[in-house]
């Protein structure tokens, strides 16, 4: 990539690097597999822990991370009329990392799966959908036409950091 930004002296991102900011939110495996989970139609606390391979105490910590910081909402629901219990459901928020979990998915599935890995994201008609940089006519850009740019309005004052709920790390 080329730009404002190539010259690497000139610039440092301190606490205004989104990337940064947001593996912050979502940068532990055990996270962004919870989040996977959430897409895949998994709610209950039982199914993400079991289905992610995590203990009790991990998935309670990551769920309750994913929920503060507005990944996640929690919801009431109640089982065969016993007692009303919480289920954990996509955000606004958490539906926006779509792209992100395809993405990672397609690049396992390329450089750790020979190709072809154990699921594939289609369209109603069955076609294989992959996730790419587009302009905002939907053409494809190749990464040697990509520039990066500073905004001049985020130079100086970096925006508060997104809340995180501190815990121990997988």
């Amino acid at each position: 990539m080329t730009g404002s930004l190539s010259d690497l002296a000139a610039w440092t991102p301190s606490g205004q690097c989104s990337i940064a900011r947001a593996l912050r939110v979502v940068g532990t495996r055990s996270a962004m597999l919870i989040v996977r989970e959430a897409f895949y139609g998994t709610t209950r606390f039982d199914d993400f822990s079991r289905r992610v391979g995590m203990t009790d105490a991990s998935t309670a910590a990551r769920l309750k991370e994913l929920v503060s910081v507005g990944v996640l909402a929690k919801q009431p629901y109640r089982p065969d009329k016993g007692r009303a219990r919480q289920e954990y459901v996509l955000t606004q928020m958490g539906e926006d990392l779509l792209p992100v979990v395809i993405a990672l998915m397609q690049w396992g599935d390329k450089y750790l799966h020979q190709g072809t890995g154990p699921l594939t994201v289609v369209d109603p008609t069955g076609s294989e959908v992959r996730v790419s940089i587009t302009d905002p006519d939907g053409t494809v850009v190749p990464m040697s036409d990509l520039s990066v740019r500073s905004e001049p309005h985020l130079r100086d004052s970096a925006p508060a950091e997104p809340p995180v709920v501190p815990v121990a790390p997988l």
